[in-house]
Parts: C-alpha cells; sequence; structure tokens
C-alpha cells in the first residue's frame, strides 16, 4: 500500500487490552478506540476512551506530513497534553516515536511498535520509554482488537 492507502486497515472500531510489565491481561474494561476518515480521506481521526483514571481519553489526527516526508500523529488528550509522534505502517507494522520537542516539553522519549495480525483483526503492540531519551525500557503492552 501507497500513501494514505496505508492507514486502511485501522478503519473501524477496536477493544483496546492494556498489560502492563509482569502482570495479566487487564479484563475488558471497556477501553475502546475508532479510526475514521474526515471528509475528503486526508486526515485520518484517532478517539479513544479508558474508563480507568490513569489513561486519559483523546482523540489524534494522522495524516502525510509533505516537509518531513511522512506520516504524523497530532495527539491531544483530556489532561491538556499535546504530542507529534513521527508514524510509520510498513508491512503491517506500525510505529509511532517521539524524540523530539514539540508541543510539550520532551521530559521522556517514547515509541510504540504494533504488529497487525495477518487477517487484519488484531494489532499486537508495546509502548517503550526512555526516561533519559537514549535507554530504552518497556513501558506496556496495549493490544487492538477489531470489533467492527
Amino acid at each position: 500500500m501507497t500513501g494514505l492507502n496505508r492507514l486502511e486497515p485501522f478503519v473501524g472500531e477496536w477493544r483496546l487490552e492494556m498489560v502492563m510489565p509482569r502482570q495479566e491481561a487487564m479484563p475488558d474494561i471497556g477501553a475502546r478506540v475508532s479510526f475514521d476518515w474526515m471528509p475528503g480521506k486526508l486526515w485520518l481521526v484517532q478517539r479513544w476512551t479508558v474508563p480507568i483514571p490513569e489513561a486519559p481519553d483523546g482523540i489524534a489526527i494522522i495524516g502525510h506530513d509533505e516537509a518531513r516526508g511522512g506520516l504524523l500523529q497530532h495527539y491531544f488528550d483530556q489532561r491538556g497534553v499535546a504530542r507529534v509522534y513521527e508514524m510509520s505502517v510498513d508491512d503491517g507494522v506500525w510505529k509511532l516515536e517521539r524524540t523530539k520537542d514539540d508541543f510539550s516539553p520532551l521530559d521522556f522519549a517514547q515509541r510504540f511498535t504494533g504488529t497487525f495480525s495477518k487477517d487484519g483483526g488484531r494489532i499486537d503492540g508495546t509502548w517503550e520509554i526512555a526516561h533519559d531519551k537514549r535507554t530504552w525500557e518497556k513501558d506496556f503492552d496495549l493490544n487492538y482488537h477489531r470489533i467492527r
């Protein structure tokens, strides 16, 4: 897939499954995410709700950035946090990375790698964090299960 067509596998509704280090997957707590195209199919809108205080609800706008020559995810959550993640989707692997200052100070670096299942019904992912901006460690797993 080329261009924004690479984002088509995201479109729909998903159940989120969080797995904290050294713990089993949390039961279905009602965490959900949806991906829908804005009119014109230039921007993909991602909305999520997680009914626990430690995980904020939010919205992200995903699209191609001509200046950088790649995809960007503009992230906003209910805490007032705004971030920009460089993004790629290649060969069934979704990557997000934030290693530079943007709307908010870069107190730590983050990256996510998710792999789509062959049938497109699941994305198995891991968030990593680098408190010193260089040394990566696993933060938590975040898996997506397609609802529709």
